[in-house]
C-alpha cells in the first residue's frame, strides 16, 4: 500500500502557514489539478488528494488533530474508528479511496471523531464550496438542469447585481420565460449559481484599470522621478473610490503597495481580499535645458 503523503507537503504550506495562505495554496493547485481543465492520466487521483488535504488543513479541530497524531489519527484501527468497523458510537466507511468517518450517538472509548458528525467526504463538494462551481462532475451526480452563460462588468461582479434575464422554452419560436436574478457579490470567470431550475455559469468582462487575481486585486499606479525620491501622498483609485496613501520617500519602481480590505468579497466566507497598487515611474520624453542640466548634477553626484 502505497505512503499516504503529508498534508502540508501535498498543499506545499509549511506547519506554520496560516488560514490565508493554506486557501491560496488550496485555490491554485485545485484550479490546476481539476479533472475537467487536467486531462492528465493521475489528475483525478491529484485533485482528490488536494481536497483531502485541504479537508484537514483548513479546519482547526481537524488540523490541530492531524498536528499531533499525523495520518494515523484518520487511518482505520487508528483509536479514533471503532478498531476499523462500526462499534456501538460509530465507525469509518469507505468511499472511493477515502475513509470517511461517522458518529452515532457519542464518542468510542478510542478518543472523539476527528471529522465529527459527517456522512460523507466529497472532493467535488469541497471544491464547489469553495470556488463556487464552474466545473461539472461525474454523470448522474445531479439533477440534468438547464445551463445558461450570462456576462457581465467588474463591477457587478465585484458589487453583485440584479438581472433580469429571458429563458427560451420549448423549441425555437415558443417564447421565453423572464427571470429575475440575483448574482452575489465576489463572483468570478467561471463562477456558477444554481436557481430554481436552471444554472447560471458567469462570465465577467474585464476592467481597464484593475486586474483581478483570486479575491485581491492589482493596479498600476504611474508617479514622477521626483515623487520616487521625495515621497508623496496620493489618490490611489479602488473598488471603493480613490483613497489617499503616502508614497515613501525613495521608492522604486515595481514597489507593491498593499492595501488591506480593499479587494474582492468573499462569496462563501464573507471577509475581503486585498488591493496591491504597483508603483511604476513616469520617465519624461522631454526635457527643458535646465532639468538637463539638473538631472546630469544629480548623475554625476
Amino acid at each position: 500500500m502505497a505512503t499516504k503523503r503529508d498534508y502540508y507537503e501535498v498543499l506545499g504550506v509549511s506547519k506554520g502557514a496560516s488560514s490565508d495562505e493554506i486557501k491560496k495554496a488550496y485555490r491554485k493547485l485545485a484550479l490546476e489539478w481539476h479533472p475537467d481543465r487536467n486531462k492528465a492520466s493521475n489528475a483525478n487521483e491529484k485533485f482528490k488528494e488536494i481536497n483531502e488535504a485541504y479537508a484537514v488543513l483548513s479546519d482547526a479541530q481537524k488540523k490541530s488533530t492531524y498536528d499531533q497524531f499525523g495520518h494515523a489519527a484518520f487511518a482505520p484501527g487508528g483509536g479514533f474508528g471503532g478498531q476499523g468497523r462500526e462499534g456501538p458510537f460509530g465507525g469509518f466507511r469507505q468511499q472511493g479511496p477515502f475513509t470517511y468517518y461517522y458518529s452515532t450517538g457519542g464518542p468510542p472509548a478510542g478518543g472523539g471523531m476527528p471529522f465529527g458528525d459527517v456522512e460523507g467526504f466529497d472532493p467535488f463538494e469541497i471544491f464547489e464550496q469553495f470556488f463556487g462551481g464552474g466545473f461539472s462532475r461525474s454523470a448522474g451526480a445531479r439533477p440534468r438542469r438547464e445551463v445558461y452563460q450570462i456576462t457581465i462588468d467588474f463591477v457587478e461582479a465585484v458589487k453583485g447585481t440584479t438581472k433580469e434575464i429571458h429563458l427560451p422554452r420549448g423549441r425555437a419560436g415558443e417564447g421565453s420565460v423572464r427571470k429575475t436574478i440575483k448574482i452575489p457579490a465576489g463572483v468570478d470567470t467561471g463562477s456558477r449559481i444554481r436557481f430554481e431550475d436552471f444554472e447560471m455559469v458567469i462570465e465577467v468582462r474585464p476592467d481597464k484599470h484593475f486586474r483581478r487575481e483570486g479575491n485581491d486585486v492589482f493596479i498600476d499606479y504611474e508617479i514622477s522621478f521626483a515623487q520616487a525620491a521625495l515621497g508623496v501622498v496620493a489618490d490611489v483609485p479602488t473598488i471603493d473610490g480613490d483613497v489617499k496613501i503616502r508614497i515613501q520617500p525613495g521608492t522604486q519602481p515595481g514597489t507593491l503597495i498593499r492595501l488591506r480590505g480593499k479587494g474582492i468579497p468573499h462569496v462563501q466566507s464573507g471577509g475581503r481580499g486585498d488591493e496591491y497598487v504597483k508603483i511604476s515611474l513616469q520617465v519624461p520624453t522631454h526635457l527643458s535645458r535646465r532639468q538637463r542640466q539638473l538631472l546630469e548634477e544629480l548623475d554625476h553626484g
